[in-house]
């Protein structure tokens, strides 16, 4: 099971150096899709997150890289939902929905290494190129035999 993101100093930790205030991330409850019987209809326990990426904390570094994302939940205006409904509990969609935000916030903080294109070693070419000779060979023995 994840761990709940949340903390008692009113912040949600990204990385060590990273946390944003609960008071940019705007949660509200609706009713939840799909089946569930009676529950569903009367219990608002699905949570839509929304998170204002341009209004918030988070360096422009950040922003850019998150606005860069082609992501379906990021709108026009640069606002991230985010829509959890997989618990019947309010509280466990509730944190499901910041563990989300905290992993696509965490994804953006990864830098990737820039790959260096490698070539093939000498040697390395040369034994290709001699395996195919000794195999080309091999394979025009197998010709009729002319007497």
């Amino acid at each position: 099971m994840r761990m709940f993101p949340l903390n008692d100093d009113k912040l949600l930790r990204i990385t060590d150096s990273l946390a944003i205030p609960l008071s940019e991330i705007e949660i509200s409850a609706v009713r939840a899709q799909g089946p569930g019987g009676q529950n569903v209809n009367k219990v608002s326990s699905a949570i839509h997150l929304r998170f204002d990426i341009q209004a918030s904390s988070l360096s422009e570094f950040y922003k850019e890289r998150l606005l860069a994302l082609n992501d379906q939940r990021i709108t026009k205006d640069g606002v991230l939902v985010l829509k959890a409904q997989q618990s019947r509990s309010q509280e466990k969609n509730k944190g499901e929905a910041l563990l989300r935000l905290q992993e696509l916030l965490l994804s953006v903080t990864v830098i990737q290494k820039k790959r260096r294109a490698t070539a093939p070693s000498r040697s390395s070419q040369l034994k290709r190129v001699d395996s195919k000779t000794r195999r080309g060979k091999d394979k025009a023995m197998r010709g009729k035999v002319v007497l």
